[in-house]
């Protein structure tokens, strides 16, 4: 049987990894380490990362990329909680021997925040309680007031699995839904409750713009300067799928010149956010630090799936494995 001595759990923000997984099930002989910060220097994460031969990453907080994995000669097995991640070289992953593992998760919890996002902005609810704190009462926050859903456009980009989730609790809300992404067909779109119009159109008429769309080279900046000009000044933007797929400085720029009336964002290009990031001081904003996944009822199928999969490693039948192609 496979041994492995130690195991390092990354990125654990919160410091809850340890309470939410039968942690106890592992052989007693299996070191576990827990790291809260992320480190972003090659350097240190190499000296962090090189003395595992089992590592449990969370998400894509931090990358494993060719040039990572050929410096940590002792690691066998790499875990990922869900069952895929893009930040993983999974082809030079298999050139070293590393056994590559996925975890299941718990729903769809970023359209409950998607959601969240949307509600706080049309109805200004963190201006709200935060003057309700303050000792205020229904206040007009820059003279404006909340604003109602129903008769509202929504506008997606991207309606896959958490899109055409989403478009469902729009309709539930009476909003007309208009959906757009580059291999969309009106077919889909008719099925998911919305109507396809092509990027500019979906830019120009929705009252809510929401993003659902994977990163990839041909996605990133999918929402660029021209599409947020096109946006009208009483429309808001909200992306819970990653950062770049809207160009970052020129959303700061429509927010600050008030082009837009707001955002909504959960993903950001660099995370974990910086002190002093722009998009901090941006006005008219709800933002959330990558919250889409980060559930109770998620985090347990993430920590449980991972010690199954530590498990089946030890005994020679890894499970969910995830391979290049």
């Amino acid at each position: 049987m496979p041994e492995l001595t130690r195991l390092a759990i990354l990125d654990d923000y919160q410091g809850v990894a340890l309470t939410r997984g039968p942690w106890d099930r592992l052989p007693e002989g299996l070191t576990i380490e827990v790291f809260r910060e992320t480190v972003t220097d090659p350097e240190a994460l190499v000296a962090r990362l090189a003395p595992f031969d089992a590592i449990l990453m969370m998400r894509e907080r931090t990358p494993f990329p060719r040039a990572l994995l050929e410096r940590l000669p002792n690691l066998r097995l790499l875990v990922t909680t869900g069952a895929r991640n893009r930040s993983i070289d999974l082809e030079a992953a298999a050139e070293r021997g590393v056994t590559v593992c996925g975890t299941p998760g718990f729903g769809n919890p970023t359209v409950d925040l998607t959601w969240g996002l949307i509600l706080s902005l049309m109805r200004r609810i963190p201006e709200q309680q935060a003057s309700l704190r303050a000792g205020g009462w229904q206040i007009a926050p820059g003279g404006s007031v909340g604003v109602t859903l129903e008769g509202k456009v929504l506008g997606l980009v991207g309606l896959g699995n958490l899109g055409a989730r989403v478009a469902k609790v729009g309709a539930a809300f009476g909003m007309e839904i208009l959906a757009w992404s580059q291999n969309l067909t009106a077919e889909r779109a008719e099925a998911a409750g919305a109507r396809l119009v092509d990027k500019a159109r979906l830019m120009a008429e929705a009252d809510v713009i929401s993003l659902h769309l994977v990163l990839s080279d041909r996605s990133r900046g999918i929402v660029g300067a021209a599409d947020i000009a096109r946006m009208k000044r009483s429309a808001m933007i909200v992306n819970t799928s990653r950062g770049p797929l809207i160009e970052q400085e020129a959303l700061i720029a429509a927010l600050a010149e008030g082009r837009i009336a707001g955002a909504g964002i959960d993903v950001f290009d660099q995370e974990p956010l910086p002190p002093g990031h722009p998009l901090l001081a941006a006005p008219n904003t709800v933002l959330t630090p990558h919250l889409g996944y980060v559930t109770e009822e998620n985090y347990a199928q993430y920590f449980l799936g991972a010690v199954e999969a530590v498990q089946a490693f030890i005994a020679g039948q890894p499970i969910r494995e995830l391979r290049a192609g």
